[in-house]
């Protein structure tokens, strides 16, 4: 008897295994397929806040110089005389570096500086060449704004309310981080030419210059 029952119970067995085998395959293809979605997400996230984060400091740029009427009034652009740098760094009015900021107000060499580091981080970001350098510049760019807006301070050099909304994390210090990212996890190749850039010679050389 026990002879004969085990051919009746081996099909029962091995169909359900096989059925628990199947399931088990298409979970497995089911979380494959999910990767690559995933990615792309991913991907497409990171490009995003390149764009945003490149177009930030074109966008400074472009006003800074034309006078577009936003930030920089018509009229008080570089290019009808004004200066980008004395009427930010000569009204710091708290931190370390304030007289510091004050003798630096103006100066051509001050202007010149920043205006080609907000063109040159705003274009590499956004077409994704570059970004390790642009990450480095961008990053000495918000720090030194960071420190002539000094958030620790409550009070300015006058006796004022400084009326800092708060003592460390503040736009410049998200900006930064946005461009270390960008550069960390090499968001140029996904809406940039960051992959045609990566294969030039002189790239594949200075893996820096990425």
């Amino acid at each position: 008897m026990a002879v004969h029952e085990h051919p009746h119970r081996s099909p029962g067995f091995h169909l359900s295994a096989a059925f628990r085998r199947h399931r088990t395959g298409s979970g497995s293809a089911s979380a494959v397929s999910a990767h690559p979605d995933t990615h792309t997400a991913q991907a497409h996230a990171l490009a995003s806040l390149r764009v945003l984060t490149g177009f930030v400091f074109l966008w400074a740029f472009l006003d800074k110089t034309f006078g577009l009427g936003y930030a920089t009034a018509s009229g008080k652009g570089w290019l009808d005389g004004g200066s980008p740098t004395k009427g930010f760094l000569g009204s710091v009015a708290a931190g370390p570096m304030e007289s510091t900021f004050h003798s630096w107000a103006g100066a051509p060499w001050a202007d010149w500086l920043f205006m080609l580091g907000l063109l040159g981080t705003g274009l590499a970001v956004m077409t994704g060449v570059a970004l390790r350098p642009a990450a480095v510049a961008g990053t000495a760019m918000m720090a030194l704004m960071w420190i002539a807006e000094w958030p620790p301070a409550k009070h300015l050099s006058d006796g004022s309310p400084s009326l800092s909304t708060n003592p460390f994390a503040d736009y410049h210090v998200i900006y930064a981080l946005a461009l270390i990212a960008v550069a960390a996890a090499g968001a140029g190749a996904t809406w940039g030419l960051g992959r045609p850039w990566a294969r030039l010679p002189i790239v594949r050389d200075h893996t820096w210059l990425r």
